[in-house]
């Protein structure tokens, strides 16, 4: 089962996220539901917290975690794809993902081929 992901309003609480049905212990988040109160609520509740940390002021996204080579390419997919993945078992979703990465690479193939071939 995947984990349980915070939905909501940023800054907001994470309690709700409890399930008897739920098997996951991992919850994912943006780094705005990253605090104290959280964290203390997750610990509580046994859940492991994967909740993202905030970039340090003052200092540059590290290139290794620059999100705007790849969040482009995932906007393209949903845009111009219509990409949404809702699949049973995760074989199927990669291999929606995988196709999808093949047609984006097909297009940006096809765009730097017809560059080459006006300059």
């Amino acid at each position: 089962m995947a984990s349980p992901i915070v939905r909501g309003r940023a800054g907001g609480c994470a309690a709700g996220l409890g399930s008897v049905a739920n098997t996951a212990s991992d919850v994912w988040a943006d780094s705005a539901y990253r605090s104290a109160k959280n964290e203390t609520w997750l610990a509580r509740h046994m859940f492991t917290s994967r909740i993202h940390h905030r970039k340090p002021k003052g200092k540059p996204m590290p290139e290794r975690t620059s999100r705007a080579r790849v969040e482009h390419v995932f906007a393209h997919q949903k845009n111009r794809y219509g990409l949404f993945i809702r699949t049973i078992g995760l074989a199927r979703a990669q291999a929606k993902l995988t196709l999808a990465n093949l047609a984006y690479n097909f297009d940006r193939l096809i765009f730097h081929e017809r560059q080459a071939a006006t300059a």
